[in-house]
């Protein structure tokens, strides 16, 4: 079955220096890759934290008092009214590059892991019991093995 273009609206902004991290393409590519066959056209954005910034974020919106890789909030539209805007991820740097290093991964196959994940939750799918888990987890192996990136679960 072959995957349909995505038509992609991004957004990407740097809260933070942008040395060393990837570029607005990379993230469309991703996003692209995770949106393929499952919608026609969305609009999303994406924005890269330092610490400050994930950890108020993650306090305020989730009541976790420490910064943490990847948020999603879905966007949340008026009954009937039918946009393509799924919402806004937000990547915190220096976590997803500690966690690289920790993990011996490299950093661009981390940022795109968290990528898709964040997209996936935007599209309402979740890991919080162990079914969902395992198929979420299935599926980003099968995208982002089509991107040639390694199984993150190895």
């Amino acid at each position: 079955m072959g995957r349909r273009a995505v038509q992609l609206d991004l957004g990407v902004s740097y809260g933070l220096d942008r040395a060393g991290l990837p570029a607005p393409q990379s993230f469309r590519k991703w996003a692209e890759a995770a949106l393929s066959g499952r919608v026609r056209r969305a609009d999303l954005a994406i924005r890269l934290v330092g610490e400050r910034e994930g950890r108020a974020l993650n306090r305020h919106y989730r009541g976790k008092d420490y910064a943490t890789n990847v948020l999603s909030f879905p966007a949340e539209l008026p009954d009937g009214v039918s946009l393509p805007i799924l919402g806004d991820i937000v990547l915190c740097a220096p976590v997803v590059a500690r966690e690289a290093r920790e993990h011996g991964k490299p950093l661009a196959a981390h940022y795109a892991h968290l990528t898709v994940h964040g997209v996936l939750h935007l599209l309402g799918m979740d890991h919080d019991d162990p079914l969902e888990a395992e198929a979420m987890e299935q599926l980003k192996r099968e995208i982002l093995a089509g991107l040639g990136i390694a199984d993150p679960y190895l």
